[in-house]
């Protein structure tokens, strides 16, 4: 698994005037363009439209209504501007609503609150215009993103190959550019399959929803009820094992049993990676604790003799952070 964690003073201003503060989000040289995928809006050629007019035009009909909801029609419309939108199709959306149990990308943009599609669709927008071959340049980078969280850009990965860019969000989860340079005159647009999901804005839950090599964990999580509890205030620190790490645990656990496990799983404070007390006995929701010891990677002990290895960190939502392990903590039982 892979994961990650100078605007010109006039485009700043424009976007932050049309978008807000994202700080405290509510949960929830060119080469030729690349061929759309099955289902993609054919790329409209709109070098003398803006982004906006450029969207409406190639089919982009979800991510316009959460634009209009959020308010940032003027910024996507703002002539002055030079952007860089990665547009998600409306399949993209479609996809993220079923995984958040909404009925249609329509009902999800109708249920978030408008600070929290601001921050969702800020964090697909860089300020220029980088064109597929800038953004190709090298096998990774990251690129900075209009979307603040805690004070700074948030950030994504862009990874260059053979198949072509992707783009790793905040919940470790990759969108692929399916469609490349659409021009615009205020910028341009990249279509990607997926919408990106940025740090801070979906509970611990929604992020873990998300993320297909955790759909294990969700499902115990529902099947211990735990769902509601973890998406609360909080705030959280949550271990989350991947598929692979469940498809190794005991089986048979009772009901309760479960629920002791997965507490086992979650402090009732924040901590960050910088934060981690190595060599000191944590206390769990469960009432037992886990020692977590450093190293590259660090491990963390539990009552058997395999620790578990802390294989990505800092994944932030609304209500904390999840760091991610490769085995199954086992309390007493």
């Amino acid at each position: 698994m892979k994961f990650a964690t100078h605007s010109l003073a006039l485009l700043s201003a424009a976007l932050i005037a049309a978008c807000g503060s994202s700080d405290d989000p509510e949960p929830v040289a060119s080469q030729p363009s690349a061929p759309a995928a099955a289902g993609a809006p054919a790329p409209a050629s709109g070098a003398s439209q803006t982004i906006d007019k450029v969207a409406g035009a190639s089919g982009f009909n979800a991510l316009l209504a959460a634009a209009a909801k959020a308010d940032l029609g003027p910024a996507l419309s703002d002539a002055n501007a030079q952007l860089t939108v990665f547009a998600p199709t409306d399949e993209a959306f479609a996809k993220l609503a079923s995984a958040l149990g909404f009925s249609s990308a329509a009902a999800m943009v109708d249920a978030l609150p408008a600070a929290a599609l601001r921050s969702i669709l800020t964090y697909h927008v860089l300020s220029g215009s980088k064109r597929a071959a800038e953004l190709s340049a090298a096998p990774q980078s990251t690129q900075s993103t209009l979307y603040s969280f805690e004070g700074q850009p948030s950030s994504l990965t862009v990874g260059a190959g053979p198949s072509g860019v992707t783009l790793t969000d905040g919940a470790l989860t990759s969108a692929k550019v399916t469609a490349t340079d659409v021009a615009a005159s205020n910028g341009v647009v990249h279509a990607i399959d997926k919408v990106l999901i940025p740090p801070g804005v979906l509970n611990i839950v929604q992020m873990a929803q998300l993320n297909p090599e955790l759909s294990s964990l969700v499902a115990a999580v529902v099947d211990a009820n735990l769902q509601q509890a973890l998406s609360g205030a909080g705030p959280f620190t949550v271990f989350a094992p991947t598929n692979a790490a469940f498809a190794q645990a005991p089986a048979g656990l009772s009901a309760a049993q479960l629920g002791t496990v997965l507490r086992y799983h979650v402090l009732g404070t924040q901590v960050l990676a910088s934060q981690i007390p190595f060599g000191t006995a944590v206390s769990t929701l469960a009432t037992q604790s886990i020692v977590i010891n450093a190293g590259s990677p660090p491990t963390i002990s539990d009552t058997t003799a395999t620790p578990a290895r802390i294989v990505a960190t800092n994944v932030r939502a609304s209500n904390g952070v999840v760091h991610v392990i490769d085995k199954v903590l086992i309390p007493a039982l």
